[in-house]
């Protein structure tokens, strides 16, 4: 733990002298305060992809926070045409994909961490160093979001959305009082016993959705694997440094997924619906508990307020694995996504001024300010303590668990390489079918690391 908190503070000391030593068509047209584009000279369209859906931004405030920037931001009278481009998140990876090996990509885009590295070897991002430099917020940024999007000592985007976690226990605790806990258990034993009790009710124990492949490593193993191999092994994958997926700690991990996958704990079609479809299931009382993120968790409050579920719905970290001993009470957190720039635009320095004003819109004080005042939620850059006082209990115990109660780990596909999570997002599904074993998992993981990483 103390070697991983220092690298954790070098890195951000790095970051800090790095930094600061120098789909659908939407358009948008309307005046805010703070960051806006009235003092711009570009006109024509600026093109933005995102996935910040309508849906999505229904109860989540990361999103809502995000398109109402998005809308705010100022058009100046419409001699700027803002085309959004708005793809729901599976769907948006997907097509970000494809047009990055098109070299198509749009002016403004999200980028994942675990694309970074990659596509700055192609040539597909802007250098943002000096417009992070130069940013009005520049003071206020919380350095230690911007790792996942930083190459060859340059950072390539501003972190966008909110900080949230990944993995969390969303769980009612009237029924897990009724199966006599109470609270949600702190070992995967006891969960696995209170299935008993759950399925003799008719409703599953956990709901967890994942058809989309990603759900498994960002919301169950990257907190599952930090547990058995604790976050010096992680780091020392990001560093090249010698861990490998081969580690038996790490093996040890995806046998345990495989085991208690199979264990009948989840709702028996969870590789075939996706999260939306399993918070449904706990939304509806179909089971007793739900594991996703802070975007599922800002939906359920929106869908379930004024009901009795409402009242009763708690939070917990992912039960303690029986042989894991590299952390506890971990669950992993940060900000995945930055707000990145084509670098073609630097043939048009009009249209980058525009874009660096719209980045800095997205992921501002106006943004954070937003944010942290409906939903307690924060982003990259830091606008002063939050009064929790004005929240229910629903937000103060969620704020809570994700701020002050628990411990961080990283997100696994924050970092790497998409070709490395790929392969092994894919394995991890075919072996909760049952077709693959665990070593095998590691093994194709490890290779896919060596050609792509």
């Amino acid at each position: 733990m103390k070697r991983t908190m220092c690298l954790t503070l070098a890195l951000s000391f790095l970051l800090t002298g790095m930094i600061f030593a120098g789909g659908s068509q939407d358009q948008s047209a309307s005046l805010s305060s703070g960051t806006s584009a009235s003092g711009l000279t570009y006109t024509g369209d600026l093109e933005i992809m995102h996935f910040s859906t309508s849906e999505e931004s229904e109860g989540n405030g990361g999103s809502e926070g995000l398109r109402k920037m998005l809308n705010d931001w100022d058009s100046d009278e419409g001699r700027i045409n803002l085309v959004q481009t708005i793809l729901a998140n599976d769907e948006y990876k997907k097509q970000i994909a494809v047009l990055a090996a098109a070299n198509d990509l749009p002016d403004v885009f999200l980028l994942q961490g675990m694309n970074t590295k990659a596509w700055v070897e192609q040539g597909l991002v802007l250098d943002m160093t000096e417009i992070i430099n130069d940013s009005p917020y520049a003071d206020q940024y919380d350095t230690s979001k911007f790792f996942p999007f930083s190459a060859n000592g340059k950072v390539y985007g501003l972190p966008v959305l909110t900080g949230g976690t990944c993995s969390v226990v969303v769980y009612d605790s009237k029924a897990w009082k009724d199966a006599g806990y109470d609270s949600f258990p702190e070992t995967w034993d006891e969960v696995v016993a209170a299935s008993e009790y759950f399925n003799s009710m008719g409703v599953d124990t956990i709901s967890f959705g994942n058809s989309g492949k990603w759900q498994i490593n960002s919301c169950f193993l990257s907190t599952i694997g930090n547990r058995f191999t604790g976050s010096d092994w992680f780091y020392s994958l990001i560093e090249k440094s010698g861990a490998s997926f081969t580690d038996q700690d790490f093996v040890d991990a995806l046998k345990f997924t495989q085991d208690i996958f199979a264990s009948g704990v989840f709702n028996p079609d969870f590789n075939a619906v996706n999260n939306e479809d399993a918070r449904e299931l706990y939304i509806a009382g179909e089971s007793a508990a739900f594991i996703g993120g802070n975007w599922d968790v800002s939906y359920i409050q929106a869908t379930l307020d004024g009901t009795d579920l409402y009242d009763t719905t708690k939070f917990a970290v992912l039960p303690q694995p029986e042989g894991a001993t590299g952390a506890y009470k971990t669950h992993d957190i940060g900000l995945g996504f930055a707000v990145a720039i084509n670098p073609r635009l630097k043939d048009d320095p009009a249209k980058l001024e525009a874009a660096i004003n719209l980045a800095y819109k997205m992921t501002g004080a106006d943004f954070a300010s937003y944010v942290g005042e409906n939903y307690a939620l924060g982003g990259v850059t830091k606008v002063g303590s939050l009064d929790l006082s004005k929240f229910d209990q629903y937000t103060q115990d969620f704020y809570n668990f994700s701020y002050v109660d628990n411990e961080p780990c990283d997100i696994y596909d924050s970092f790497i390489s998409s070709a490395v999570w790929d392969v092994l997002n894919t394995d991890l599904q075919t072996m909760l079918n049952g077709h693959i074993d665990p070593e095998t998992v590691a093994k194709n993981a490890q290779a896919a690391y060596l050609a792509n990483y």
